[in-house]
């Protein structure tokens, strides 16, 4: 997961700096390999198969699956690619290529179900932490995936489209064919559900240590084991 849903507060709705030069360098390229430059291609790829793996990975949690994906749509977008409008946006096209494929396989039976240990694809794995982080994390990002998996569909990709992969509301509604009103609703509805869900199991945790006392008697006046008067 890109970050642990507790941290949903600090997730803005613009894309950064850095996304938006790279979303116009793949909408240049995309122009002119629509245009005929075969040598635009690399440029294309590079800018947005890193985007669509996540996506795509983040849907399927198979690595296999999601490079399949996006093959298929850098395929897809290929063999399409005369009709790409000058000037468009290629960001909400690929998008929309790649989720009716994973529509698709999903029909198929061929998405795995969210894994509850929160597994990571090696690629990901930074410094080793000690064990007892390792296992917070573990079990952070397995809370996290399951309240994201637990989401309405409508929401949770509206939700990924523009927090995760940072498209602005005009492309996330061009990717969902929705508009741009129900984007905002949905993402806004799935960041307040993610919320109350962390909210929630922190109220929890703090609760447990009480509930845990009180159940052994361990209440301020009460005597401990050994500790009864004769």
């Amino acid at each position: 997961m890109q970050a642990v849903l507790d941290q949903v507060v600090l997730m803005t709705d613009a894309a950064s700096p850095v996304e938006q030069a790279g979303a116009s360098r793949a909408d240049r390229a995309m122009e002119r390999y629509a245009c005929g430059d075969a040598d635009a291609f690399a440029e294309l790829y590079d800018e947005l198969a890193p985007r669509l793996y996540r996506f795509a990975h983040r849907w399927t949690r198979s690595r296999s699956a999601a490079e399949d994906t996006v093959q298929q749509t850098l395929l897809q977008m290929h063999a399409a690619r005369q009709r790409f409008v000058r000037g468009g946006a290629v960001l909400p096209w690929a998008y929309a290529i790649s989720r009716r494929l994973l529509i698709d396989l999903g029909r198929r039976g061929g998405r795995e179900e969210l894994r509850a240990d929160g597994g990571r694809d090696p690629e990901e794995a930074g410094a080793a932490p000690s064990p007892e982080d390792a296992l917070h994390q573990r079990r952070e990002e397995a809370e996290a995936r399951r309240d994201l998996a637990a989401l309405p569909a409508g929401w949770r990709e509206a939700f990924e489209l523009v927090k995760f992969e940072g498209l602005s509301v005009a492309e996330t509604a061009e990717a969902l064919g929705i508009t741009r009103g129900m984007v905002k609703i949905r993402t806004h509805r799935a960041t307040a559900a993610l919320r109350e869900a962390v909210a929630l199991r922190r109220r929890e945790a703090l609760l447990e240590p009480v509930a845990h006392g009180a159940a052994r008697g361990d209440e301020p006046g009460n005597a401990g084991e050994g500790g009864r008067s004769r």
